[in-house]
């Protein structure tokens, strides 16, 4: 005899959840995140929120960056470049000078080496921050400025400064090239250009 297998109806894994793309930050977020983090002297939390602006990383290569993939001995390079982990190609971003500074401080208060993680988790199992971990801490930002957590996220953090940059440049090649995109489809999707232009045009006509 063969026994029936009864079949139970699985929740949808999205109910009542917000889903979509995560909204990038504004410049004034931006400043007001960063003030909080300035004041509450978190030197990992600033030093990780400044390098995930720069950077425009995937979580899962920010938080594995190493000292001596940012910095030469103890100065931190104007640029560094990464080879990307989910494409396996290289990718080059800046490190302004607050970023250069907030990386300074992390690198000195921790008297961490060359060859260390830049942000090391707490937890004695883990080498460094997990890519969930990396997560809440975004959560926290984000909430810690009023903003609702459920629509922003890690890829907020990489979605910043391209989204800045094409609003005053219109430049989408090179926003292309600082996401590491192999495709320019790929950057239009990632950015949401396509409706962001469409909504900006929607609303300067006036019905």
């Amino acid at each position: 005899m063969y026994q029936l297998a009864i079949y139970h109806k699985k929740e949808p894994w999205n109910k009542d959840k917000l889903v979509g793309q995560k909204l990038p930050l504004k410049l004034q977020q931006i400043w007001a995140i960063r003030i909080r983090l300035e004041l509450f002297n978190k030197i990992r939390d600033l030093a990780l929120f400044n390098l995930a602006i720069d950077s425009k990383l995937r979580g899962c290569d920010l938080v594995a960056l190493k000292v001596n993939d940012i910095a030469h001995g103890k100065t931190i390079q104007l640029r560094a470049i990464i080879v990307q982990q989910k494409t396996g190609t290289p990718v080059q971003f800046e490190i302004t000078e607050s970023t250069r500074l907030s990386l300074s401080a992390l690198i000195d208060h921790y008297k961490l080496t060359s060859y260390d993680y830049l942000f090391k988790s707490r937890i004695q199992s883990s080498e460094h921050i997990s890519t969930r971990q990396y997560g809440r801490i975004v959560d926290n930002w984000v909430s810690s400025i009023g903003l609702d957590h459920t629509q922003y996220g890690t890829h907020s953090m990489r979605r910043t400064k391209p989204s800045l940059i094409y609003k005053k440049t219109k430049n989408l090649r090179a926003c292309q090239l600082l996401l590491g995109h192999r495709k320019l489809e790929s950057t239009v999707r990632y950015l949401g250009i396509e409706v962001d232009d469409a909504l900006e045009v929607s609303e300067s006509i006036d019905s």
